[in-house]
């Protein structure tokens, strides 16, 4: 009786010390997200003089005022929103036909192309003759640069073919070839709907990696017409900064160069949270997914 007591205090203990250890967790990765959201609505002399951190003081839009008040940013937006979905479905439509070929034991030729896969994660062509090759296949400043170049990568298809060597068991392959079902109805009727997980990690990886895309369109788009929100969002940034600069120099008024610095400031703020909410809002819907996805290599036994 005396153990079992014993046992029982000993993990009410041990969930007491997990509860507070997680709480403080929460705190220290939610803290950062806070106050950036926090500091996007306040005074940025209040700001800077670290008298705002729980809650926010002088509150003033002006920052989102004037991020949104630019007429690139709605475009920038709509560019970003087509790349990120656009070329997901491309990365999703190279990437899960490649791995399931590779996790066939009967695929012909499969060592050889598992190799000459995996030789392009150690070597690259480098930018110079990227491109080069970019602009000779008629891709330099063509949005289409932005979902073609980089369609997939080596790891996501390792990801995803250890994926299907073990979720997806030979007998029932073997049952539906019996039953006379093809290699494309296979993989589309019977693969992908039993391959869930990897498909919403898959997907979360493209997205995030397209809505961050930056260097891609800094290097290859110069139509502003078709410049994602990243490098939108850039140039408006340098351009208060370099109008405060300017106000500096010029020897305006104080008040004028004080209220550009505020503004610039708080633009800044505002930046980071218009470029992060949708995918942190995004994130909770495929969260129980990206958790079975990425243990797809763990050691089982």
């Amino acid at each position: 009786m005396d153990k079992k007591k014993l046992s029982l205090r000993s993990d009410r203990a041990f969930d007491i010390i997990n509860t507070i250890l997680l709480v403080l967790v929460l705190l220290v990765c939610a803290y950062p997200l806070w106050f950036i959201l926090i500091a996007s609505v306040s005074n940025p002399d209040l700001v800077n003089t670290g008298k705002v951190w729980l809650w926010p003081k002088d509150v003033s839009f002006t920052g989102y005022r004037n991020l949104f008040g630019d007429p690139g940013i709605m475009r920038g937006y709509r560019n970003t929103l087509i790349y990120t979905f656009g070329g997901t479905l491309i990365n999703l439509l190279v990437t899960l036909p490649a791995a399931y070929a590779l996790s066939r034991k009967d695929f012909v030729g499969r060592k050889l192309f598992n190799i000459l896969f995996l030789v392009t994660m150690f070597f690259s062509g480098g930018l110079i003759p990227t491109f080069f090759t970019v602009k000779s296949l008629g891709l330099y400043n063509n949005p289409w640069v932005m979902v073609i170049l980089g369609a997939t990568s080596m790891t996501n298809i390792i990801i995803s073919r250890t994926f299907f060597q073990s979720n997806i068991p030979d007998e029932l392959t073997e049952a539906a070839r019996i039953d006379g079902c093809g290699n494309f109805r296979l993989f589309c009727q019977i693969v992908l709907p039993l391959s869930g997980a990897i498909v919403a990690v898959m997907a979360l990886f493209f997205a995030v990696t397209h809505w961050n895309s930056y260097f891609v369109a800094m290097i290859y788009i110069r139509d502003q017409e078709w410049k994602p929100l990243q490098i939108v969002m850039r140039e408006v940034l340098l351009q208060s900064q370099f109008n405060a600069e300017m106000l500096q120099q010029g020897g305006d008024t104080a008040g004028m160069l004080q209220e550009e610095l505020k503004a610039a400031e708080q633009i800044r703020y505002a930046l980071i949270v218009v470029a992060s909410i949708p995918v942190m809002l995004l994130y909770p819907f495929i969260q129980k997914y990206f958790v079975k996805g990425v243990t797809v290599g763990a050691v089982k036994g």
